[in-house]
């Protein structure tokens, strides 16, 4: 008999003694000729010492060996260099023969050199008496998986990593945007033309800073699936007046005017204002940093059956043919030289195609070619008639407040103070508590009316501070606000559920910070407090 040729299959008559050995050999073959055709395993027989004594298909493709180039050797030659040197081989066969079998996923090496992620599974093969016959090693090339594995760790630690910077970047940033503050609440004439000029270019780079940031977060939010969005009806107007409204310094500074042509008749849509302003400043950006100085912006919003169209349209640079998709991928930027001197980190447009889309709309591009200018079009569907729009938001007029006792708690210092300057000039009075544990006996002392309070602090975190406030009652009815690098929904999720009254990300803007100290004077008020 022959791998090639069975032997006779014995009949169908009630077997006796000396069939029982004809049994066997068929029932050997049949299992031999599977085995040997199986191409996603490596299935293999090793003899006691270890040597390979069979070979099957899969074997063939994982490991690169032909039959008669393997068999008779020892199986350590899949094995790396310094996995031999450990001993690992036959540490293997030792456990599989004291406990019957073993099981590992590490590196293996092919015939090639090449060395790829495997599962094994050796099981030791004893007869009737117990006497070890030799082994089956079962291995699968597990490199795919072990890729994808890497990769989703490698993700989440950059995501990790970007999360970091944000929250870093933004304690930076947080002393230089109180300090423009500070600017703005002193008399333009005390400053002179020069000063108010350098004051204005400061702000605006902050600005832009803090746009960087956010679009680190946003993608990180956009790679994890973790995009809120807050959706109610909304007039297009509105956020078209808002887009502009917010990139209109940028624009004078460049002598340049955007040109807005809207239809007579309100224009509704759902989506989450916040992330469509963000969308159409995005690219009136693009626009700006794109085109000549001196140059004009165009805005066209015209609805087309169900959807609306807004149309950005520019007389700059213009993109290079065939990139009309590729700009919209991330960390992707046109190739022209104009492009890439502008500068960015080429995640704008990957961001606007993506909350575009999580309304339910698109966003494409379109050029002439180089020097022709560019357009831009985002379309989303528009809303049901009977939905009622909310009121716009709009720039609130300076609010004016009592004074108030109020306690900034951070461990970076310059934040502190500066946003401790700011609150004094606006004629509130401040303390400041670089650690948590100064921040107990102060407040106990100072009875605040509003706490400022930073969450990641080194000694004692600022919910750690809370509780510790809660369960002493000191200062019960002051208005406690955490301050962060970054504010998911979930953070604020987590504040609110620990008791903060609010959640601000740092820097927090002059406009939301005026805001917080109307609110909170009118609750002083309420209580009867002055």
């Amino acid at each position: 008999m022959t791998p090639d040729h069975p032997p006779p299959i014995p009949s169908n008559r009630e077997p006796v003694a000396h069939d029982q050995p004809q049994l066997h050999r068929y029932a050997e073959f049949r299992f031999q000729t599977v085995v040997s055709s199986i191409t996603d395993y490596a299935v293999f027989m090793l003899d006691t010492h270890g040597n390979v004594a069979t070979w099957n298909a899969g074997a063939e493709r994982i490991k690169g060996y032909r039959e008669d180039e393997i068999v008779g050797r020892h199986f350590s030659r899949f094995y790396p260099p310094d996995a031999i040197a450990a001993g690992r081989p036959a540490q293997a066969l030792e456990t599989a023969v004291a406990s019957g079998h073993f099981q590992d996923e590490s590196w293996r090496v092919r015939k090639d050199g090449s060395r790829f992620w495997a599962s094994v599974t050796i099981t030791a093969v004893r007869d009737e008496s117990n006497t070890l016959r030799g082994f089956i090693k079962i291995t699968r090339d597990m490199t795919e998986r072990k890729r994808v594995e890497e990769l989703e760790t490698a993700t989440r630690r950059l995501d990790v990593f970007i999360a970091t910077l944000a929250h870093e970047l933004r304690n930076q940033l947080a002393p230089l945007q109180h300090t423009i503050g500070i600017l703005h609440s002193l008399p333009a004439a005390g400053l002179g033309p020069a000063l108010t000029q350098c004051k204005d270019i400061a702000e605006r780079q902050i600005g832009q800073l803090v746009r960087l940031v956010d679009d680190l977060l946003d993608i990180g939010r956009i790679k994890t699936d973790k995009v809120d969005l807050q959706q109610a009806p909304l007039n297009v107007r509105d956020i078209v007046y808002r887009s502009v409204q917010s990139i209109q310094p940028k624009v004078d500074a460049r002598g340049q005017r955007i040109v807005v042509r809207l239809p007579p008749a309100p224009v509704i849509v759902r989506g989450d204002d916040v992330r469509l302003v963000q969308v159409l400043y995005n690219l009136l950006d693009n626009a700006s940093k794109y085109s000549p100085n001196g140059e004009h912006i165009e805005v066209h919003v015209r609805t087309e059956a169900s959807v609306v169209a807004i149309d950005v349209v520019d007389r700059g640079i213009g993109i290079v043919p065939g990139a009309q998709e590729s700009i919209f991928e991330l960390f992707e930027q046109d190739s022209s030289a104009g492009r890439l001197a502008a500068g960015g980190l080429g995640l704008g447009l990957a961001i606007c195609r993506k909350f575009v889309g999580l309304h339910g709309g698109s966003i494409t591009a379109d050029s002439a070619g180089i020097g022709k200018g560019s357009s831009f079009t985002v379309r989303l569907p528009l809303a049901q008639p009977a939905e009622r729009v909310e009121p716009a938001r709009v720039a609130p007029a300076p609010l004016t407040t009592r004074p108030l006792r109020i306690l900034v708690v951070d461990d970076n210092r310059e934040a502190a103070d500066t946003l401790a300057v700011l609150l004094e000039i606006k004629g509130h009075t401040a303390r400041v508590a670089y650690h948590a544990r100064d921040a107990v006996p102060l407040a106990r002392d100072f009875a605040p009316q509003l706490m400022l309070i930073d969450l990641s602090m080194p000694d004692v975190n600022g919910f750690e501070l809370l509780r510790e406030l809660n369960a002493t009652r000191i200062a019960p009815d002051a208005f406690r606000v955490a301050l962060s690098g970054h504010v998911r929904s979930s953070d604020r999720k987590e504040t609110a559920d620990a008791g903060f009254d609010d959640h601000f990300a740092k820097p927090i803007p002059i406009e939301a910070l005026d805001a917080l100290l109307a609110r909170v004077d009118a609750a002083a008020q309420r209580h009867g407090e002055g």
